[in-house]
């Protein structure tokens, strides 16, 4: 099992960059997309100009840090949020409750 050190690592790594927050942004608001929809929703909504190739490096970072998930149905591939890494985090210096 990975240390916490390095989970959170590879969490903050993927948080550090605009256009991965963008694309989760966009999953966060509809979760399910496959990456031509998603090259279309950050070029429409958000003004970036990267290539397929590009957000589908972005898609594997946040993929390695577990933020997101993938699934294949048929010949599409569908990216998912998973907010659980996030958890990790907060709960590490959650307050206690009284």
């Amino acid at each position: 099992m990975e240390s916490w050190a390095t989970l959170s690592g590879d969490i903050y790594r993927a948080l550090a960059d605009p256009t991965r927050r963008a694309i989760l942004d966009e999953l966060q608001e509809r979760n399910g997309q496959t990456l031509f929809e998603l090259c279309a929703r950050l070029i429409n909504k958000h003004g970036f100009s990267s290539s397929r190739q590009a957000v589908s490096q972005h898609l594997d970072v946040l993929e390695a840090a577990g933020l997101v998930r993938t699934r294949r149905e048929g010949r599409y591939k569908f990216h998912d949020l998973d907010t659980s890494p996030l958890r990790t985090i907060t709960d590490r210096w959650q307050l206690p409750t009284d």
